[in-house]
């Protein structure tokens, strides 16, 4: 890739902050807008996109938010913590990707939210999201509360996942359902169900 004058100046200006500001980081490009820093633990290898929003808004009962080692998140990611995001080792995130492990409100279960609060005034729900290691997300995707995404899966873009993913698997769509699973044995990718 070629960069133009003022690209080498963003890129060595960028590399510079981060070193200064955001070790162990490998590359955080600016702007970025990072909330809760206290709350956020990342390890070495860490890259981002442009215009990246991680906000730890606070523990209700978890650990904040931890970003394993080499993971890298494009531009226009958003993350938000309340209680606990974990991500693994060696993740992939393209763009515009939304995590939030809370919701203004609880609307399945026991003591649901009533309509006629305003959302911003209803109790913070929050239920830890974990991602595992080696998990690549796709453009646009959307991971709720209460989610958890197995080692070596696959977020098809514009999926929308609103519960468990199994390990080493492809899934996609709104709700996001799993199509495919990893063969160890045969060494490819096989729809679900082995059709």
């Amino acid at each position: 890739m070629k960069y133009t004058l003022g690209g080498i100046a963003y890129l060595l200006t960028s590399v510079l902050r981060t070193k200064i500001f955001y070790s162990p980081s490998r590359l955080i490009r600016f702007p970025i807008d990072i909330r809760g820093m206290a709350k956020i633990r990342f390890e070495k290898g860490f890259t981002t996109g442009r215009n990246c929003r991680l906000e730890a808004i606070g523990r209700i009962n978890g650990v904040g938010l931890k970003i394993g080692r080499n993971v890298q998140i494009n531009d226009n990611v958003h993350i938000v913590v309340a209680d606990t995001v974990i991500i693994g080792n060696d993740v992939l995130m393209a763009s515009k990707i939304f995590i939030s492990d809370c919701s203004h409100g609880r609307y399945i279960g026991e003591d649901q939210s009533d309509p006629d609060i305003p959302p911003s005034s209803r109790e913070l729900y929050a239920e830890p999201v974990y991602i595992g290691d080696r998990v690549w997300i796709g453009d646009n995707v959307v991971v709720m509360p209460g989610v958890t995404i197995g080692n070596g899966s696959i977020i098809g873009a514009s999926s929308v996942v609103v519960s468990d993913i199994p390990e080493e698997c492809i899934a996609v769509g709104i709700p996001a359902r799993v199509i495919k699973r990893w063969d160890r044995i045969m060494k490819k990718w096989v729809r679900h169900g082995g059709e």
